[in-house]
C-alpha cells in the first residue's frame, strides 16, 4: 500500500493524531503527514503512505490555500478563537468592502511575518508554545513569506462590536494564516484574530478529493482503499518534469552529477526526472558547481527500494 492520501482532517485533534489513526486503521507503520494543521483547524492533509513518505519532504514546501475568518474587534493570546483576550477595540462603524479589498491588496505579495507565541518554531531548541505555557515571551526573527493571492469570499457582517469576514488565501510554506488576520486588523485599526480556518489545498490535492477518518475506515473494511490513494508519479506533478533518455537513466540511478539541460526555462529548487513514464529521482541544482545538477533524492536505483 503505496501512495498519498487525502485526508479531510476533522476539528478538535492534532495532525499528529491523523497519522496514528491512519496508521491504526490501516495496519502499517509508515505514515506520514505533510504539514502541521492545527487542532482547530479542518481539510486538505495529505497523508504518506508506505514508501510514499520518501515524499513528506518535496510536498510539504508546496503552496497551500485557506478559506478563512477575521474577526476585528479583540485579539487573543493564540492569535485564533482558542485563546484568551488580549485587547479590545469596539469597531464602532462598518468598514467598507473597499478598504477591507484595498488591505487585502496591500498585503499581497512578499510581507514579513513574526511566528505566533503559540507555534511549533523553535528558539535555543525549545519550542515558542512551550514558553507561552510557562507566561514567557520571547524575541524571535520576523521571516518572509509569500501570499500568491488574497481575496474577500464573503460579506461584511457588523454586530456586537465586532466586524466578520471570510477571505481566501494562497500562500507559501511558512506562512500563519492567523498571524495575516491580525496583520489585516492592524490595517484596519483594530484589534483582531483568526475566527475560522480549512485549508482547502496543499500543492496539487484539493479539498473535494479529501475523505474522513470514518470513510477511510469504511473502504479498509470493503478493500477499496487503493482507489483513494493518489499514486506517487502523481503526487508530483507539481515539480518541473525533466524527462531523459535511456544513457542518461543509467546515469541518474547512480546518482551521478550532470549537467542540466540548456533548454531548461524554469527556476526551481526541485524538479524530477522522468523515465519511461516513472520518477527516477529528485535532483536540485549544485550548490557549488554553476551549470550542474545534484541528487536530492534517488528512487531507483542500486541504493534505492522505491
Amino acid at each position: 500500500m503505496d501512495g498519498i492520501l487525502v485526508l479531510n482532517k476533522p476539528k478538535g485533534i492534532t495532525s499528529h493524531d491523523c497519522v496514528f489513526k491512519v496508521r491504526k486503521i490501516l495496519k502499517t507503520k509508515k505514515v506520514g503527514h505533510t504539514g502541521t494543521l492545527d487542532p482547530e483547524v479542518t481539510g486538505v492533509l495529505p497523508i504518506c503512505i508506505g514508501k510514499a513518505t520518501k515524499l513528506v519532504e518535496f510536498l510539504t514546501v508546496e503552496q497551500k490555500s485557506y478559506i478563512g475568518e477575521v474577526t476585528l474587534g479583540f485579539s487573543t493570546t493564540t492569535e485564533d478563537q482558542t485563546g484568551e483576550t488580549v485587547e479590545e477595540k469596539e469597531v464602532g462603524e462598518p468598514i467598507s468592502k473597499i478598504e477591507i479589498e484595498r488591505v487585502l491588496q496591500q498585503l499581497t505579495g512578499e510581507i514579513e511575518q513574526t511566528p505566533p507565541m503559540f507555534s511549533a518554531v523553535k528558539i535555543n531548541g525549545k519550542k515558542l508554545y512551550e514558553y507561552a505555557r510557562e507566561g514567557k515571551v520571547i524575541d524571535r526573527p520576523s521571516r518572509k513569506i509569500t501570499i500568491y493571492d488574497l481575496f474577500l469570499t464573503s460579506d461584511i457582517k457588523h454586530e456586537n462590536g465586532t466586524l466578520k469576514f471570510s477571505f481566501e488565501v494562497s500562500c507559501s510554506k511558512g506562512t500563519y494564516v492567523r498571524t495575516l488576520a491580525v496583520q489585516i486588523g492592524e490595517l484596519l485599526g483594530y484589534p483582531a484574530h483568526m475566527s475560522q480556518l480549512i485549508r482547502v489545498a496543499s500543492g496539487n490535492f484539493k479539498i473535494d478529493q479529501a475523505i474522513t477518518l470514518d470513510e477511510l475506515e469504511e473502504l479498509m473494511t470493503d478493500g477499496n482503499v487503493d482507489s483513494k490513494l493518489v499514486p506517487m508519479e502523481k503526487a508530483l506533478n507539481s515539480l518541473p518534469k525533466l524527462t531523459i533518455s535511456d544513457t542518461v537513466a543509467e546515469k541518474v540511478q547512480n546518482g551521478a552529477v550532470l549537467p542540466i539541460p540548456e533548454d531548461l526555462e524554469w527556476d526551481a529548487e526541485y524538479f524530477s526526472i522522468f523515465h519511461d513514464d516513472s520518477c527516477l529521482a529528485i535532483y536540485m541544482k549544485h550548490p557549488s558547481k554553476p551549470g550542474m545538477m545534484k541528487p536530492k533524492k534517488v528512487f531507483h536505483g542500486q541504493d534505492s527500494d522505491f
